[in-house]
């Protein structure tokens, strides 16, 4: 470590104690907070939030940073000192611009707006919600703008720059293209097998699963896939979610519904594989700049590769349905195997997108995603939310959402200001079934699965992904492990293979 690094490692290790702190009340928030006590953890919130920013970004950071990206002084670091730094000045270019005092108010809002969201949703009524998500918009534009005021670049989008605080790289340009081949390739297939879903579309038995038996099974299943209960903790949240302290605390949540079992199971699934990503980042880079998913199109990757392409393969449940039928026997005893996995495949364009079919799913975000570049642009404000939410669902799903709840208030993102976050989901489905292809190629996956061994998976994805934390970005992992950078046709060609086999409509 060199003398220059060794001064400013403080202040990071000063910055992540009060990430991981911030961390744990996000979770107690979500988790176990009683409904009085936002408005005094915001306070809480907004000081711990001054001492990360303080930390990360002063004066004395600033000089320092400077001298050791000096090309002499660079070459002395480890090469984790050097995605330390460079990672740092990222961080830096993110908040510098950012006034102090406003960056707290934010930061107190929406650790408030969590819990308006939540009674919005349950009273169905996006006009609770809307002014906190208008405030929200509103600072993330101004932010956005005194990001852009401080670069070289003044041309580029405001979207395009919080954009990048998710996956960096993945522009507007390249987010269109993207889902204009999505659009181009997937609607008139979807279309196809709707079509024939009236045949297909077997569903489990309309029934009551009892929810203490749906918490054990999840919760057995979570270990099954790899979460380490050991260093970990499963709890219930109005929508699932995943954090992290370190690599040895990490959370996630279920929540779960007496009449839709599948919903909890492919929840569970869909954390633990976050979980897993975050469990496998190396020890010597936890709690560092660096110690976290690469980006979130590669967690997300991770969660819709367990969710999808394991988690909804009958290989996957060939030796666990057993488990599943003696949990519910009443509900399944009489549920063969071929049955229960053409009810978790069936294709049914919907209004809910956590409860998306695989087929569909994109489709879901990319509403979002026009939704987001209309609210930065100010081509729509929050108001319009609704309105423009139920017209692209019409237009694209062909379903308009019932009431708020089950529309524009569906999902929690927007009342954290992740704002740039939801085109992720898209990308890292994408970019799962590039990761699949290149698996089969070098292991029987099937095989695999169908003896109840995960092992060798959850390995080789902590030998190419995981154990490197932020160190590689998604590109420089996808070539390294695959040959190649992020190409969206291992996708569509997947959903196709799929769901023509599933729907018996090859050739047509």
């Amino acid at each position: 470590m060199s003398a220059l690094f060794e001064e400013i490692k403080p202040y990071m290790d000063k910055g992540m104690a009060a990430k991981a702190a911030l961390t744990l009340l996000e979770w107690d928030q979500e988790t176990l907070a009683p409904p009085m006590a936002d408005e005094w953890t915001a306070k809480v919130v907004g000081g711990l939030s001054n001492i990360y920013l303080e930390s990360l970004v002063n004066d004395d950071v600033k000089k320092k940073l400077e001298k050791l990206q000096n090309e002499r002084e660079f070459s002395q670091l480890s090469v984790i000192e050097q995605a330390i730094v460079k990672e740092w000045e990222n961080v830096i270019q993110q908040l510098d611009p950012i006034p102090q005092k406003e960056y707290q108010a934010y930061t107190e809002l929406v650790a408030r707006a969590g819990n308006i969201w939540a009674k919005a949703k349950e009273k169905n009524d996006f006009r609770v919600f809307c002014p906190y998500l208008k405030e929200i918009v509103e600072y993330k534009r101004k932010f956005a703008m005194y990001r852009k005021k401080a670069r070289k670049d003044r041309k580029i989008e405001l979207y395009d720059i919080l954009l990048e605080d998710y996956e960096p790289g993945f522009t507007i340009e390249k987010l269109d293209s993207f889902f204009e081949e999505i659009k181009k390739e997937l609607v008139p297939f979807i279309q196809k097998v709707v079509k024939k879903g009236s045949k297909k579309n077997y569903r489990l038995p309309r029934a009551k699963y009892n929810i203490e038996k749906q918490q054990e099974f999840c919760k057995w299943l979570a270990g099954y896939v790899g979460f380490d209960f050991s260093k970990g903790v499963l709890g219930e949240s109005e929508h699932p979610f995943s954090t992290n302290l370190h690599n040895h605390d990490v959370r996630i949540s279920d929540h779960y519904y007496e009449e839709n079992l599948e919903s909890a199971i492919f929840s569970i699934i869909h954390e633990t594989g976050h979980a897993l990503y975050e469990f496998g980042i190396d020890s010597e880079i936890t709690m560092t700049l660096v110690g976290f998913g690469t980006s979130m199109g590669m967690h997300e990757s991770q969660s819709r590769f367990y969710e999808n392409i394991i988690g909804r393969s009958e290989s996957f449940w060939k030796p666990i349905y057993i488990k599943l039928q003696e949990t519910f026997p009443e509900q399944l005893q009489n549920v063969p195997i071929e049955d229960f996995i053409q009810a978790i495949n069936r294709v049914e364009p919907g209004m809910i997108r956590t409860e998306a079919d695989e087929l569909t799913y994109s489709l879901h975000v990319l509403v979002r995603y026009e939704a987001e570049k209309m609210l930065l642009s100010k081509e729509i404000e929050v108001e319009d939310l609704p309105g423009v939410w139920n017209e692209k669902y019409e237009e694209y799903l062909g379903v308009s959402p019932d009431s708020d709840k089950n529309g524009v208030l569906q999902d929690v993102h927007w009342s954290c200001g992740d704002f740039g976050y939801f085109p992720s989901y898209a990308l890292g489905t994408a970019v799962s079934a590039q990761i699949y292809k290149n698996m089969q190629e070098v292991m029987p996956v099937e095989e695999y699965l169908e003896n109840g061994n995960l092992l060798p998976i959850r390995d080789y994805l902590k030998e190419h992904i995981y154990q490197y934390g932020k160190r590689k970005n998604t590109n420089e992992i996808l070539e390294e492990m695959t040959g190649e950078e992020f190409n969206a046709s291992y996708y569509i060609q997947y959903l196709k293979e799929k769901y023509s086999k599933l729907y018996d409509i090859n050739g047509e």
